[in-house]
């Protein structure tokens, strides 16, 4: 208790002496009163435990517990029977099993008495008892496709969405892992992906007894917002969306018109921004990035390119490409904004794994696979999985699992690791994607950064005090000045060196055509550019499953004043970073199991890479 002439004010159990808070003055320990984000953590926003039928029903045994205790750095036996690891535990992890008929395979192995007293779940945990799990998943497909709930059963939903919530409450440990409540909403019209990761910010007492909004609700992303915001206004919580990488949504992610076939407006783009401020730009089913046929001068634009239709109805075409991809559609954004004054798609980037094993991997070297199927010790299935099926449109549409990708992670910057930190850091867009490696990436924009000021110790203070961070705006600067970026990278600390730091940046030309164009910033080695800004390759050592960091270097810092701005121009910059060469899974794969049957096509080495959430320049109105 204070005594006499002393007031203290309680904040949990933290007593504070109001004549201690001395802000704005100085003291001699300079971190005093410091508030900016100051550490960067790793997760995954993207992972389906044997709760999502696609997951369960072929053959993932591991349920949301061994996913968190996987993601804490313990070691856990695979559903194929092997021992899986992190090199390093991560900080963070949403299950998001998928909302429809959640915990499916759970039911049938527990034969559970609602399930029994339902005619579809007799019949199918009879087909799956008698032997036969395929047929029971196909029917359940059926009923996927053609959107009818066969079990339309809230309650049991609900039972079955709480053990998540259990065991997200039983694992979170503020400070140091954060289990992150979550599930995926799997819009599927016309087979086309339109699936968003739906993440709280809040504790099990809001979210707990919820029913998870499913495609059989409905397939538009307005009515989940719709969900969302009476989520928001009952419990007082607080939600986001993110869309996957779109890249089988054939040309609908990023649509020029709404899902009802009506006109974007003002209302619309200011109700995704709202709830959809991210992008999931890269995972194990292909890059989001950009592509070649968009970005043609970009020599590592073709990056586990996955772009022959979607999940086997329909076959790509040209014209879809614009409206999947994160570099044009950004752009797209700028361009809603000059016409309609509100941008619809001012997203940040991350990555994430979109792993039906339970278990986050996104190492080449650690890789366990999209689904049960596709882990270590399946044999020839691992590769030749198919996960676009050719039913519909013959062998042109498929792709199999050896055309994975090992990705991806999410950074975030915050002061802590906690659920209401890690989500702000999510909001407010200071996050950004890597395709597994755990590079520590940093870019601040400004007016008056000096090329020499990216090497200064404080460099993240005068970043902040002078400029903004990845995922802001930067408004209209002093007359004959430039956007001026700093940007700092570092190595994964158990991975390959650095190749070079690249910035993109993307504008609206006077036809009102999207346009970018990628910008080589620093680099490793005594490499020269020509005269058209391009870069000698960093070189190879990859051999086989083996590569040595001779080449490259460990860390990299460059300061880049854009030579074409035009300060009438809405423009985007996000900073891509780039490894050195580095062996694929399916090199890793051929080192442990031997010489494999593989397609010519069979990407056996690589470079990774991390992409930041953009910094958004608008001119003065």
């Amino acid at each position: 208790m204070a005594g006499a002439g002393f007031a203290q004010s309680y904040v949990g159990d933290l007593a504070i002496n109001p004549e201690d808070v001395r802000l704005g003055q100085q003291h001699f320990s300079p971190f005093v009163d410091q508030a900016f984000p100051n550490k960067v953590f790793w997760g995954d926003t993207h992972l389906h435990t044997s709760y999502s039928t696609d997951a369960g029903m072929l053959g993932n045994t591991l349920g949301p517990d061994e996913a968190f205790r996987f993601a804490r750095g313990e070691k856990v036996r695979g559903s194929l029977g092997e021992y899986a690891q992190l090199v390093r535990p991560l900080d963070f992890l949403v299950v998001a099993d998928h909302a429809e008929n959640l915990g499916l395979a759970p039911m049938i192995s527990e034969a559970n008495p609602q399930l029994l007293a339902n005619p579809w779940g007799r019949e199918v945990y009879q087909l799956t008892k008698d032997g036969n799990p395929l047929a029971a998943y196909v029917q359940w497909g059926e009923s996927m496709m053609a959107n009818v709930d066969p079990l339309d059963d809230g309650d049991l939903t609900r039972t079955f969405y709480n053990r998540i919530v259990e065991a997200a409450e039983h694992h979170n440990l503020p400070g140091v892992f954060t289990a992150i409540h979550g599930f995926e909403w799997t819009s599927s019209r016309d087979a086309n992906n339109l699936h968003r990761v739906v993440m709280f910010r809040d504790n099990a007492d809001k979210v707990a007894d919820i029913i998870p909004f499913s495609n059989y609700d409905s397939s538009d992303p307005e009515d989940l917002w719709d969900w969302m915001e009476a989520y928001e206004a009952r419990t007082g919580g607080r939600v986001m969306a993110m869309p996957h990488n779109g890249n089988l949504s054939n040309g609908l992610m990023f649509n020029d018109v709404r899902e009802n076939g009506e006109p974007i407006d003002v209302e619309y783009a200011e109700r995704r921004m709202r709830w959809e401020p991210l992008y999931e730009v890269t995972q194990i089913k292909g890059d989001g990035e950009t592509h070649p046929m968009l970005s043609p001068n970009d020599e590592f634009s073709d990056y586990y390119t996955w772009d022959r239709g979607n999940f086997g109805t329909e076959l790509k075409t040209p014209e879809m490409l614009p409206r999947e991809y994160a570099r044009t559609t950004l752009a797209r954004g700028l361009k809603f904004e000059q016409e309609i004054g509100v941008n619809p798609f001012k997203f940040g980037m991350i990555g994430s794994t979109d792993s039906h094993t339970s278990l986050a991997t996104a190492r080449e070297d650690n890789y366990f696979g999209k689904a049960a199927l596709g882990e270590p010790g399946g044999g020839q299935e691992r590769y030749d999985e198919y996960l676009v099926q050719p039913d519909f449109m013959g062998e042109a549409i498929t792709v199999r699992h050896y055309e994975t990708l090992a990705a991806g992670l999410a950074a975030a910057w915050a002061r802590e690791n906690t659920r209401e930190a890690i989500w702000d850091a999510f909001k407010r867009k200071e996050v950004y994607a890597t395709t597994g490696p755990r590079m520590t990436v940093r870019v601040f924009a400004g007016w008056d950064f000096e090329a020499d000021e990216v090497h200064r110790p404080d460099f993240a203070t005068e970043g902040y005090a002078r400029g903004v961070p990845m995922g802001a705006d930067l408004f209209a600067g002093p007359e004959g000045g430039a956007p001026t970026l700093m940007i700092r990278a570092l190595r994964d600390p158990d991975g390959a060196n650095l190749d070079r730091i690249q910035v993109i940046k993307g504008w609206v030309d006077a036809a009102g055509d999207p346009q970018n164009k990628v910008f080589n910033v620093v680099w490793a080695g005594e490499r020269e550019t020509d005269a058209e800004g391009n870069l000698p390759v960093i070189g190879n050592t990859v051999d086989g499953a083996e590569y040595t960091n001779t080449i490259g270097t460990a860390a990299l810092g460059g300061h880049w004043v854009d030579p074409q701005f035009d300060p009438a121009q809405r423009a985007y910059y996000y900073v891509r970073v780039l490894e050195i060469p580095t062996p694929s899974w399916l090199a890793y794969d051929e080192a442990h199991f031997g010489s494999l049957d593989l397609p010519e096509d069979a990407v056996m080495e690589q470079q990774e890479r991390a992409y930041t959430s953009p910094i958004w320049y608008s001119p003065k109105d």
